[in-house]
């Protein structure tokens, strides 16, 4: 009887205590309901907070262009693949969501990226790891090879959307446009990579190009997948801004050509050019050796400096185009006045002409010009005196920055505190300058006077409004000389060109005269001394043409070129004489009209038949590249009107079947007709002439497609100089 009480006393009390437990935790459970919170904690924010993601929406780097709009540099979308290896992620096993099978897997992925299948799977095996990439091989995939593995439906097999900044000329300008790279930065806890401009144009101009990026918050499960009733809260991305350049493609195409085959031929220490429109100081074309890929940033470690703007130098006997201006603006320049050459003696110094001193004797100073006599300039200096040559200096601005809109500028500086600097400074010795400097003076010369500051931004707009946010305009820096003094300066610079004993023969054009100055400049080696030998000399030509109404300045250098029993002329002119040709041909700049040019121009053949279109560029002596087997012509290049050049190749598209040809042996200027009429994207490494391509010759192509060329260079300096023959040949 006392068992069996108790037995109830405790079960009473048991009832009482659950009971009392179920009210406290139905009271809980209740209270929890009705006021959502817990603790003090709003459980709702709790949970979201848990379940809620942010990613980076990120935003389009602004595209840079040409002046007529064509690509120079732009943002494409990669892919890197991952591969989840957790099975948790699995909540389905008839739909896994990781890796099930790692040797089929690898084996299958070895097919689309460069990496050994061995080392594919030694990665798909590794233990505890929630999630694997594949290092570089597996970074960068295009979406045309992303598509092709999502059709081998992988499991576990995902991708990381990233963008690429895209250069689809290669090496082109690349000191100017520069280079971006991905620089790790922390966003909301998490260590995301940002595309960064590292140098030229790409880095100066950051805060036009960067965007800014958007996010989006959205809820998902514990593994971060996207659930069915998810919540999204986007901010868009505002992409960065375009920049339009002064630089003409095409003009660009034929500097680069140009220094490549002199690179190939001379192996020069350093060679640079530049194309200026006379009248306004755009820069149309600027490039130099040793260059880099902008892509890959190949041949950065050579010379990461811009030597156009940031090297200054001894300019040599160009400067000596200043010297005469300043000597018949202050009329003390007499072309048929007579001087004795050779030798002019400065306190204990002697300055001498570059024949060792010997000089041609008694000479007037029109032929002292064409001769690049030093003595000549020591008189003309003299008679003007020192005091008034140094303002000359300082009108042309020379010693200062010319405030062209690029990172670095060098200054140079006029050396001409003693009688023998001033007289050295008369013919660019001793004084140093930057090739900027040398363009902004000669627009004096070209332009009446009027002095250009030259600049390289056309405008930027703005990627929301289409608006233009930065405008550059032609602007006068200055008025050193008058108009007729810039004439007739220019007409005794023809004669440098044109006279029997003009250092500036090498530089004639046939249909176009050629005003300008050759220069041979000491080079100063690292032990401070000039440095000695036939090589040993920066030799350059600052030309401007046609003479009567200049339209171009092509200023040219190479340093230390290997020589072979030729003069410091034959490299230059080699980059002077096709850039400036070719430049006036593009611009549709008349020849004169004695002299029978050896160009066409072509007619519309768009929407004729293939044969009768082949037919017509037979009878204009050209044998045109036809690309596909329709019966008639969608698009050709060039284009209705334009003028073929002797040479080149003539690109037409037909309605079907477009298919690659062989372009073995072409110039990048002829592989980019390619890419023009077909609307492919062109990536090139090397420099010389196509060695290989990626797409096979005869297989379909299309719009769109990625075309990456090799470019090698001549075997050898005999097959460089016979094919530098051959071009020349045809050219004449």
């Amino acid at each position: 009887m006392e068992n069996s009480k108790n037995r109830k006393t405790g079960a009473a009390i048991l009832f009482i205590g659950f009971a009392l437990l179920f009210f406290i935790l139905f009271t809980r459970v209740l209270f929890i309901q009705t006021t959502g919170k817990a603790d003090g904690h709003e459980l709702k924010n709790e949970a979201l907070q848990k379940y809620m993601r942010t990613d980076v929406l990120e935003a389009k780097r602004g595209t840079i262009y040409d002046t007529n709009g064509e690509v120079i540099a732009e943002d494409t979308t990669s892919f890197t693949v991952a591969a989840i290896l957790d099975p948790s992620v699995t909540t389905n096993p008839e739909e896994p969501n990781h890796v099930t099978d790692p040797e089929k897997t690898a084996k299958i992925l070895a097919k689309y990226f460069e990496m050994d299948q061995t080392a594919i799977e030694e990665r798909l095996k590794k233990d505890g790891a929630f999630q694997v990439e594949f290092g570089s091989a597996g970074r960068g995939l295009s979406n045309s090879v992303k598509r092709k593995i999502e059709d081998e439906k992988l499991p576990g097999i995902t991708f990381i959307r990233q963008s690429k900044r895209f250069y689809p000329n290669g090496k082109f300008a690349s000191h100017l446009i520069g280079f971006t790279q991905q620089v790790e930065k922390e966003v909301n806890g998490k260590f995301l990579f940002d595309t960064q401009g590292q140098m030229g144009i790409e880095k100066l101009y950051e805060k036009y190009l960067e965007g800014k990026d958007g996010k989006i918050r959205y809820t998902s499960d514990l593994w971060g997948y996207l659930l069915p009733n998810r919540q999204e809260m986007v901010e868009e991305p505002e992409d960065g801004d375009h920049i339009y350049l002064t630089i003409d493609s095409k003009i660009q195409t034929f500097l680069e050509d140009a220094l490549n085959e002199v690179s190939a031929q001379y192996e020069p220490a350093k060679s640079f050019a530049i194309v200026a429109e006379a009248k306004t100081g755009k820069i149309l074309a600027m490039s130099q050796r040793p260059t880099f890929h902008p892509g890959t940033r190949d041949g950065l470690d050579t010379n990461w400096m811009n030597d156009l703007v940031e090297y200054s130098y001894e300019p040599g006997s160009t400067m000596k185009i200043f010297t005469l201006a300043a000597a018949i603006e202050e009329g003390v320049f007499n072309p048929k006045e007579l001087y004795q050459s050779g030798t002019y003696k400065v306190g204990p110094n002697r300055v001498r002409d570059h024949n060792a001193g010997e000089g041609w004797g008694m000479i007037t100073y029109e032929e002292g010009v064409q001769r690049s006599s030093n003595v000549a300039m020591a008189n003309l200096l003299e008679r003007m005196t020192p005091g008034v040559f140094r303002q000359y200096l300082e009108d042309f601005r020379f010693g200062q920055a010319t405030g062209i809109a690029l990172p670095n500028e060098a200054t140079g500086s006029i050396l001409y505190n003693f009688p023998l600097e001033q007289v050295t400074a008369s013919f660019g010795q001793g004084s140093t300058v930057n090739a900027m400097q040398m363009i902004q003076g000669a627009t004096a010369i070209a332009n009446g006077g009027k002095m250009m500051k030259p600049y390289v931004i056309d405008k930027i707009i703005d990627d929301t409004s289409g608006k233009k946010i930065v405008s550059t305009e032609p602007e006068v820096v200055g008025e050193p000389i008058s108009k007729e003094t810039a004439e007739e300066t220019i007409n005794v610079l023809e004669t440098v060109v044109t006279a029997e004993h003009g250092t500036g023969r090498p530089y004639h054009i046939e249909g176009y005269d050629v005003a300008g100055k050759t220069g041979t400049a000491q080079l100063v080696g690292d032990n401070g001394k000039y440095l000695t030998g036939f090589n040993n000399y920066l030799f350059s030509f600052m030309g401007m043409a046609p003479k009567d109404d200049p339209e171009l300045i092509v200023y040219v250098g190479v340093a230390q070129p290997k020589l072979n029993n030729e003069s410091g002329s034959a490299p230059v002119s080699k980059i002077f004489n096709p850039v400036m040709r070719n430049s006036l041909q593009y611009l549709n700049v008349k020849p004169d009209e004695n002299i029978v040019s050896k160009t066409v121009e072509l007619e519309d053949f768009i929407g004729k038949k293939t044969a009768e279109a082949r037919e017509a560029y037979a009878k204009y002596g050209v044998d045109p590249v036809i690309i596909g087997t329709g019966d008639k012509i969608v698009k050709q290049v060039p284009s209705a009107g334009e003028k073929l050049l002797q040479g080149e190749k003539a690109i037409v598209l037909t309605s079907k079947n477009w298919t690659m040809p062989d372009m073995t042996g072409w110039s990048i200027r002829d592989v980019m007709k390619i890419t023009e009429i077909a609307g492919l994207k062109l990536s090139y490494s090397g420099t010389g002439y196509v060695a290989s391509q990626n797409i096979k010759v005869n297989k379909p192509i299309k719009e769109g497609q990625k075309l990456i060329v090799k470019l090698e260079q001549p075997g050898s300096v005999e097959e460089a100089n016979e094919r530098a023959k051959e071009d020349s040949d045809q050219s004449r």
